[in-house]
């Protein structure tokens, strides 16, 4: 009889597990529970914006190979978890995002459909295998957008990635962006070295979402159904050309100006020209904004290190690297931005006259200073720039939004011009000002490299993205704002990080004190060795080999005292490392096999108590 009713509870506990998990995969299928801090897994709110935005069927295409990644655990875990996102997107749109999980296969249909649609295989592995790992996205009017190859590294931007795919997909045409400059934005040859220099990665990430119409300042007019204006040190510029931004920020359009007493990126200043290479900014003084170009902007505490003329290394006063406590953090554009590096900036006021409202976007520390224009010219020592700093420094703005009313630089039409569409005055003036246009130049916030015949950008600053995110917000686009304000997809482990520092800071303890004991035996060997006078030949005394001797012991303890603290560090790691091994691995299978227990027990008394009364 108990054979019987064991077997009976084992069919009971099969059939349970069997419901239960019937039940999870119908009833639950769509529920998640995301406990990261930062909501990583889940789809933010601008990224549900955008999907809500879609009108048209969307196609992703997410390309991946499975046979060719056999080995290669932590590119197939990142593949596994673009898959799982690029699925929160398809069911979040309710049938307007259809995803295809295609596994090209080498010689098939489906490699040859990778290649259409212009993926990169990498090659990986001792196989030399070609890898593919991408996305091609496609809509009803047969547009083709792709992501060519997924970069574990830059797993922080993934949900910005498709995002952007997908909105640009949406809206089928881009805004249209009006940038004024002379800057080699798009590459070409240095007319100085005569090598040929790729675009620069602000104008390549801008024409990513928009329609960038690059004008010259010599031109008259500006592209028809422009959206946004920017001005990226633009030297000066011709009258019609100002007459027509003038009247395009009167009729309550969007400006972005980019303009610097002194922009030093371009070759000439780069070899030491000493003048003053100053942008255009005729029409924002006439607005009501002031940023002198007789002054450039020092800062004593956010000075970026440089190699000094002497060799050594040295901050930059004029060189500052914003941090986020220097930007404005209630502000979409500069919301979560960690760093901004600008160099030989000007300070922004408002002229006393002026009647518009200032924002700041970005300030300098409360070690802000100013100096001549001609005096940091002719002193590029960082050291004699120094010397301009003193002890009562003030906050210097560097960026902000300008809005209200103003009055346009034109008391008239230029002769030729339309008076009728005339506009003397606007109560909505839209401007994002930056006394700085360095910030655009590669050079000062990202590095390029190549990756399996792609150019990845690396960036060490946030300027690309402080670009960026003026000119969709200028635009009208908040939610890819949101999208790029993203926590980090990597948590520390911050326990594990305070044992390694805790720990590295006993081993330096003990390597300055080898050092500083080796420094002081070599100098005693050397006073000894002196006190030979000019022989040739060296012979030991006994206090001179007692002096050795004595050295070479306490080297050997203190090497030891070194190699006890790295086993320290990496004991005391490898002790957490095992619990968490054990949490993980043993005491879930121990907590489920004990609820199995304790209900076969029940199951056992119930079906023994009825067994009794019958």
């Amino acid at each position: 009889m108990r054979k019987i009713t064991a077997i009976y509870t084992f069919i009971l506990l099969m059939i349970l597990f069997v419901g239960l998990v019937i039940i999870n995969d119908v009833l639950f299928d769509s529920s998640r529970i995301d406990l990261t801090e930062q909501k990583v897994f889940t789809l933010s709110d601008g990224s549900h914006q955008i999907i809500d935005e879609i009108e048209e069927p969307v196609t992703l295409h997410f390309f991946f190979s499975e046979d060719a990644t056999k080995g290669m655990t932590a590119l197939r875990n990142y593949a596994d978890r673009v898959k799982s996102l690029l699925r929160e997107y398809e069911k979040a749109a309710n049938g307007k995002i259809r995803l295809r999980i295609i596994d090209p296969e080498p010689f098939s249909e489906a490699e040859d459909k990778a290649a259409r649609f212009g993926l990169t295989g990498a090659t990986l592995g001792n196989n030399n295998d070609t890898v593919y790992f991408g996305l091609a996205g496609t809509n009803t009017l047969d547009d083709q957008i792709t992501i060519g190859f997924f970069d574990p590294q830059k797993a922080n931007f993934l949900e910005y990635d498709i995002s952007k795919m997908l909105h640009q997909l949406s809206i089928g045409s881009s805004p249209k962006l009006a940038l004024i400059t002379d800057l080699p934005v798009q590459g070409g040859q240095n007319p100085v070295t005569g090598q040929n220099e790729s675009s620069m990665v602000f104008y390549e990430q801008l024409s990513q979402l928009f329609d960038v119409h690059l004008i010259s300042p010599e031109d008259t007019q500006l592209p028809e159904d422009t959206a946004v204006v920017m001005l990226a040190h633009p030297p000066q510029m011709s009258e019609a050309l100002k007459y027509a931004i003038d009247q395009y920020a009167m009729a309550q359009g969007q400006v972005i100006a980019f303009v610097d007493p002194h922009y030093e990126s371009d070759m000439l200043s780069l070899m030491g020209n000493q003048q003053a290479n100053r942008s255009d900014m005729s029409l924002l003084k006439s607005w009501g904004v002031d940023i002198p170009p007789d002054t450039i902007v020092l800062d004593g505490t956010l000075g970026l290190e440089v190699q000094s003329a002497s060799g050594g290394v040295v901050k930059h006063p004029g060189y500052m690297g914003l941090g986020s406590e220097q930007l404005h953090d209630d502000d979409v554009i500069t919301a979560n931005l960690d760093s901004v590096n600008i160099a030989s900036a000007g300070e922004i006021t408002l002229l006393p006259s002026s009647t518009l409202d200032m924002e700041v976007l970005m300030q300098t520390s409360d070690d802000g200073f100013v100096t001549e224009t001609e005096y940091y010219l002719s002193h590029p020592d960082p050291q004699d720039l120094q010397q301009k700093l003193g002890p009562n420094g003030q906050v210097k703005i560097v960026a902000a939004h300008v809005t209200g009313t103003t009055i346009s630089a034109f008391g008239q039409p230029p002769e030729g011009a339309d008076r009728t569409q005339f506009k003397a005055t606007t109560d909505k003036l839209n401007l994002l000002v930056i006394s700085d246009a360095d910030m655009l130049a590669d050079r000062f916030w990202v590095q390029q490299n190549q990756f399996f015949g792609q150019t990845l950008y690396s960036p060490f600053a946030n300027n690309g993205d402080f670009v960026v995110n003026a000119a969709e917000n200028l635009a009208g686009s908040n939610a890819l704002i949101n999208v790029r304000s993203r926590g980090q997809f990597a948590r520390p482990f911050s326990r594990v990080e305070s044992l390694e520092r805790k720990a590295q800071k006993q081993y330096r303890e003990h390597e300055q004190k080898l050092r500083d004991e080796l420094a002081q035996t070599e100098s005693q060997l050397a006073r000894l060795q002196n006190q030979q006078g000019q022989g040739t030949s060296l012979v030991l005394t006994d206090e001179q080999q007692r002096t050795i001797d004595a050295f070479v012991e306490k080297r050997v303890a203190i090497r030891k005292q070194l190699r006890d603290v790295q086993y320290e560090l990496r004991s005391d790691i490898d002790k957490l490392g095992n619990w968490l091994k054990f949490v993980n691995i043993a005491a879930a299978p121990l907590v489920l096999v004990m609820t199995l227990y304790l209900l076969t027990l029940v199951l056992r008394r119930r079906a023994g108590s009825r067994f009794n009364r019958n």
